[in-house]
């Protein structure tokens, strides 16, 4: 049985999200919720770079989970980088086709159109 606590001292305390998604992606690497999550929480914490190599590696091993490309973009835009913001959005709304996500292909497409 997975528990969320670690010891620390004589208390117990909460176990970061860092480093317990971690801990299920060590069980589990295809954890595509799991991957995405840690990305999310590497956002939350300023670590951008981190943030997108877990996006990237959420993209690659879920080709079709749909959130990671919109959130990924929306970090590539937060730091910068435009090009690569165009090509996760279209390569996002390419998944958004596959799987029928029009609300995200709408969501998607209209930050793309704010790039141009």
């Amino acid at each position: 049985m997975r528990t969320m606590f670690a010891r620390k001292g004589k208390y117990d305390r909460p176990m970061d999200k860092i480093a317990m998604l971690s801990e299920i992606l060590k069980q589990n690497p295809e954890d595509a919720f799991a991957r995405y999550g840690l990305a999310m929480a590497y956002a939350a914490e300023g670590r951008v770079e981190d943030a997108l190599r877990e996006f990237a590696e959420t993209i690659e091993r879920s080709p079709e989970y749909v959130p990671a490309y919109q959130m990924s973009a929306q970090e590539l835009l937060k730091a910068g980088r435009a090009d690569e913001t165009r090509a996760r959005l279209v390569a996002g709304i390419a998944a958004c086709e596959r799987t029928g996500n029009t609300h995200a292909a709408s969501e998607m497409q209209a930050m793309l159109d704010e790039l141009a």
